[in-house]
Order: structure tokens, then C-alpha cells, then sequence
């Protein structure tokens, strides 16, 4: 195994062979077979319904794993599911969950569905990918994921069978007795079969597919991406573009000997194929602590606990989660950690060296997206580290940073520090065919072979790649993403308001909250107050409420009339940033927001008297944008 530290060792690996030359298994099941006949007594998966460092778990070797698998490969393709026909799931975290995913694609195409969407956009992403079979909680406490599947199933007419996963099985009496009086009840209006998960899995053989493994290349999983407005866009997935996510973990970071803690969703890309995959490959040990994983009663208070508990060598994080573990103190042993990564949104760096003073550990950044069966570059692990950069590269995965036409057209390379879109061509990217839907491929590709991410970015001139804007526009909250034109409609719904220019609004713990910019009708008289009321009515989902609305006489706008919003996210910034500087006594304030070509926008902070630059260090480095004193302030 070489190591990975540099463009150098990058590149080494990659003279080592062609991708399409190297000895990698040809579908998900060889996969599976190759890594259980290695490691079959050693432990695959656990979970832990509840929180508590020695509450129960279920913990799966790799032999007891390929068999649940096979089990439910066999059961799908009873139930009518091959090679081209979806299975879809709706489920939060549990073992169910992860040999489905796996099940799912031996036997056809595993579709995971964001479980907190409500009913019409699950039904709306049902209907998109024809699913057959949807696997999905039986009705338990304290969850609405039954009903609403239910109600999603009687919108979606090529659902023909539900199977239900019980949780009660994971608890012990005498809550394991009492859930059954506590179950709550909700209407059943589709004509699609339910049947009980573990007793028609039971049901299969366990030693071998009851088919014939299906050969070749092909698409064996759909991702839904965001889902805040409409229907999201689905992403197609390769067997080839799954295995090399696999392949990266494996030879670049996980051995039969690590463990890997995971508390986040398995609808999710960074969870299925980063780390599921890559323990998939090299014979590590995955642990997913409740179903709600962060969100989860207790995961937070009993964090350092459960590394110390399962002996993590890695634990898998975002933004968000770094900034709520930072609250609380390190309270266990957590000697046995290597490395934390992170992803799905920028990190700030204040938050970055306390995580490493408090821990010890480095945070790894990458980057990578939905489109490209998720991996495109990292911090790498044996090498340099730059903060505010998303890394190198991995090995096969080629970046160009463009400027292109509508229709895909290359108009400028651009060169070392130069700001363009990030296009990326690697093995999980699924040319031509990236979505479902044929329309939203057209313009995709530049050079009709580099996936165009919609990312603005850059790469210095040792090879890093640093993001510096969206093109796409989205707001991300702690790696959510929200469409901003899902608040502007609500807003415009009120008959008072004209124009409306949503964004996103740095903050400390999201990296990104929604607020919205509002100019109203002439004469129209409206408050800031009852405009919020309104949002809160009007837009679909909770976590695109704007945080913060302000009213101004009149929007900029381009020469053709539309919002501009770079200048309101230059209000956001100097507004947020102002007033964190004031809550923690600083006496120092945003002259400016200026447009860098390297950085995007940059703070540029005045002296309101005499403060040391730590101070404003410690305010603004909660946050992921750049800001700079001015020279000019005295």
C-alpha cells in the first residue's frame, strides 16, 4: 500500500496501472464474497439503538453479513426486483439499512430516500425512479416514517410490495413489551402488500444467490440530491463508480484493523459509498450509534465515550457536529483515534484548531458530491494539510477549473489561482447519463467528458483544490442543500412584496443560515415581523425558513432585472459578522465586503479602537468566510 501525501504519490499510483486495469471485483456481491472470505470472524457492522456507552448493540462478522445480504438479494429477486428494477428505502439508520443498500444493488437498483422529506416528495421521488419494492419502518414511537411512506406508496402506483422493519427487536424488555400498546396508527390507503422484513428474509437461503450474479458494468443505485423544493434531481450510479469509492478507502486509508464510528444518515453519499464502501473493501469495522446517528438522544453527551467504547480509529463528521462536540468536554479515552473527517460543507478554521487542541487529532477536509458517486479530493492523510482547501485530487480523478458556454463548451483553461467552475472526469462520474431525467444532463459536460459541478473554484500551484463559491446558487445548512427559489415564491406570495433575493447567511455552527432580502410594492406597507409569519406558513420545508429578512427600498439588480445577489451576500457577511463582533465585546467592524479572485468574498474588518488581531481571530474564525483587517483603519 504506498502512501498518499502529496500530487507526486498521486500520480505514482496512478503510473502503477490504467483504472480499467486493475484486478477489482466485478459486481457488489464478488465484492462482499472476497472481503468476508478474508475477514469472516472479524466484525463488519454494529449498531446501537440507543446511545448509552454500554447500552446493547448488534454487531455483525462479515460472514454473518454477506448472509443477511444474500438473504435479502434472494428475497428481492422473489419479490420481482432485477437487474433494471428498483427497490427503494426510507429508512434511518439500523443494520436493515446498510444490508439493504448492499442488497439492493446485487440484486437490482437500490434507491435511499431521505426519510425526514414529508409525503409528497417522497411519493415525487418514488414515481421518478418506478420503484417496485420500498423498504421502511413498521409504525414505532416517537417516528412518522410509516405514515408517511404509507401515504407516499398511494402516489406512487409502480410500488407493489412494502417491507417493514421492526425496531422493537432491538430493544429488550420491558420496553420490547410495551411498544407493541404504543404503536401509533395511521390510515393505509395504497393497494401495495405489506410484509414483515425479518420473516420474509428469514425465509431465504443464506449460503449463496439463489441467481445468477449479474455481470458487467451497470447502474445499480439512484441518489436523490437536495429535495428542499419540488423534485429533486436523481442521480445515477455505477457498480464501477461505487467500487472505486470502495477501492480509494481501502488503499489509501482503512485496514482489516480500524474502526470506523459513523453517525450519519445512510441516504446520504458520504456515509454509503466513503465509508461504507471503503469498509466494504478493506475489511474494517463500522459502527452507526442510533438511528437518528448526531441527531440522536444522547449521541453528542456519550460521543467520546462510544469512541472509547468501540476503539474508533476514524470517526466521520461534518461542520456542524465538530461545533456542537467542541461544547462538551473530551471526557473518555480517546487514544485510539487516527484521524477525523469531514465534509459536506466548509469548515471554519477556529474550529478546526480546537477541535485538534482538544483531541489531538487532525480533521481531514474533502470534497466530493452527489454526481460523482461522491469522492473527488482530499486533505491527504500522510501529507500537508491546507485549510480552506478541499485537497488534492484522489488518484483517477482529474479536475480542470473552466469557464464554459451554456451548452458545455470550453471558453477558458483557466491557470494556477484562476477562478472558474470545478469540472471533474473520474470513474464515478456516469457521462452523458448522469440524472434520470435526459433534460437535466444537456450543457453538463465540458469537453463532453468533465462533469461540470456547478462549483466555482480554484488549484494553487502544488495541486490543491480550494472551492470559493457556488455557481448552482444553493444555500448549504450543515450539508443540507436548500433552493433558494423555494423561500423567494413563498415570499412572493404576499401581495405586499415585489422582489425577493434569498441566500445564505454565514453562521457559526450551519455555515449557512437561509435569510431572505425583500423590496416591496410601491406603497405597500409590510413588517419585517409579519413577512417572517408568512415564511413560516408558506415555505414547504422547516430548515428553509429564512433566519433573518430585511426589508430595503429597492433589490440590486442586473441590467436585465434579476436579484443580484452577490452584493446582499456582501450585506449578509458585514451584518453577521458586525454583529458577532459586538456580542463578544470586539471593538472592530466590517468596513467592507470585497469580491477576491482567489478567496470569493472577503470581510475586510476596521478598528473601532485598540484590539489585538486574536480577538477578531476568535469571533471570526467560528465562520468559513475570509476576512482581512483594512490597512486603511487606524
Amino acid at each position: 500500500m504506498g502512501s498518499f501525501a502529496s500530487v507526486a504519490d498521486r500520480n505514482d499510483i496512478e503510473a502503477e496501472a490504467t483504472w480499467e486495469a486493475r484486478p477489482l471485483a466485478g459486481s457488489m456481491y464478488a465484492l462482499l464474497a472476497e472481503t468476508a472470505a478474508r475477514h469472516a470472524n472479524q466484525p463488519a457492522f454494529s449498531f446501537q439503538l440507543t446511545s448509552g456507552p454500554t447500552d446493547p448493540a448488534e454487531t455483525l462478522t462479515w460472514a454473518e453479513l454477506k448472509a443477511k445480504v444474500t438473504q435479502t438479494a434472494n428475497l428481492l429477486r422473489a419479490l420481482g426486483i432485477g437487474p433494471t428494477d428498483v427497490v427503494a428505502y426510507v429508512l434511518p439508520n439500523t443494520t436493515e439499512t446498510a444490508v439493504t443498500l448492499i442488497a439492493g444493488a446485487v440484486a437490482g437498483i437500490v434507491n435511499p430516500v431521505n426519510p425526514l422529506l414529508d409525503a409528497t416528495q417522497i411519493a415525487s421521488i418514488l414515481r421518478e425512479t418506478k420503484a417496485k419494492v420500498v423498504v421502511t419502518l413498521r409504525a414505532f414511537p416517537k417516528t412518522d416514517i410509516a405514515a408517511k411512506v404509507a401515504a407516499a406508496v398511494a402516489e406512487a402506483p409502480d410500488v407493489h410490495t412494502v417491507l417493514e422493519v421492526d425496531l422493537n427487536r432491538y430493544l429488550t424488555p420491558p420496553k420490547k413489551w410495551i411498544v407493541p400498546f404504543l404503536r401509533p396508527g395511521h390510515a393505509v390507503s395504497h393497494k401495495a402488500r405489506v410484509l414483515n422484513f425479518a420473516r420474509e428474509c428469514a425465509s431465504q437461503r443464506a449460503d449463496a444467490l439463489a441467481f445468477a450474479d449479474p455481470a458487467g458494468d451497470r447502474v445499480a443505485a439512484l441518489f436523490h440530491t437536495g429535495g428542499t423544493t419540488g423534485m429533486p434531481k436523481v442521480a445515477q450510479h455505477r457498480i464501477s463508480g461505487m467500487i472505486y469509492n470502495g477501492w480509494l478507502g481501502a488503499r489509501m486509508l482503512f485496514t482489516a484493523d480500524d474502526v470506523v464510528f459513523c453517525p450519519l444518515p445512510l441516504f446520504h453519499v458520504f456515509a454509503a459509498y466513503p465509508i461504507l464502501m471503503s469498509v466494504l473493501s478493506s475489511g474494517a469495522h463500522v459502527v452507526f450509534p442510533t438511528p437518528a446517528g448526531y441527531r440522536g438522544d444522547g449521541v453528542m453527551h456519550n460521543f467520546w465515550k462510544l469512541v472509547e467504547r468501540w476503539k474508533v480509529s476514524f470517526i466521520v463528521t461534518v461542520p456542524t457536529a465538530i461545533s456542537a462536540l467542541m461544547q462538551r468536554p473530551v471526557n473518555a479515552d480517546v487514544s485510539s483515534l487516527k484521524l477525523a473527517f469531514s465534509g459536506s460543507a466548509p469548515l471554519p478554521v477556529e474550529l478546526y484548531h480546537r477541535f485538534e487542541k482538544a483531541t489531538g487529532v487532525t480533521i481531514v477536509e474533502g470534497y466530493g458530491l452527489t454526481e460523482c458517486t461522491c469522492l473527488v479530493s482530499v486533505n491527504p492523510p500522510a501529507g500537508g494539510k491546507k485549510i480552506g482547501s478541499v485537497g488534492i485530487p484522489f488518484p483517477y480523478t482529474h479536475v480542470r477549473i473552466l469557464r464554459c458556454d451554456a451548452a458545455g463548451k470550453v471558453v477558458k483553461d483557466c491557470g494556477t489561482d484562476e477562478v472558474g467552475e470545478i469540472c471533474v472526469s473520474n470513474p464515478g462520474v456516469f457521462l452523458g447519463m448522469t440524472y434520470t431525467d435526459p433534460d437535466k444532463n444537456r450543457g453538463l459536460f465540458a469537453d463532453e467528458r468533465y462533469l461540470r459541478t456547478g462549483d466555482l473554484g480554484r488549484i494553487d500551484a502544488e495541486g490543491y483544490l480550494y472551492i470559493t463559491g457556488r455557481a448552482k446558487d444553493l444555500i448549504i445548512r450543515g450539508g443540507h442543500n436548500i433552493d433558494p427559489a423555494e423561500i423567494e415564491e413563498a415570499l412572493m406570495s404576499h401581495p405586499a412584496v415585489a422582489f425577493v433575493g434569498a441566500i445564505g447567511q454565514p453562521d457559526a455552527f450551519a455555515g449557512e443560515l437561509p435569510c431572505a432580502y425583500v423590496e416591496l410594492v410601491v406603497g405597500a406597507e409590510v413588517t419585517a415581523e409579519e413577512l417572517m409569519h408568512h415564511a413560516q406558513k408558506h415555505v414547504h420545508e422547516r430548515a428553509a425558513v429564512p433566519k433573518h429578512i430585511d426589508i430595503l427600498d429597492e433589490l440590486p439588480k442586473t441590467a436585465v432585472g434579476k436579484v443580484f445577489k452577490p452584493d446582499l451576500r456582501k450585506r449578509a457577511i458585514a451584518r453577521v459578522y458586525d454583529h458577532a463582533l459586538a456580542k463578544a465585546g470586539v471593538e472592530a467592524r466590517v468596513g467592507e465586503v470585497i469580491d477576491d479572485p482567489k478567496r470569493g468574498l472577503v470581510a475586510k474588518v476596521r478598528r473601532t479602537g485598540v484590539v489585538e488581531a486574536e480577538a477578531v481571530e476568535k469571533v471570526l474564525g467560528e465562520f468559513t468566510r475570509p476576512w482581512d483587517f483594512d490597512d486603511r483603519a487606524g
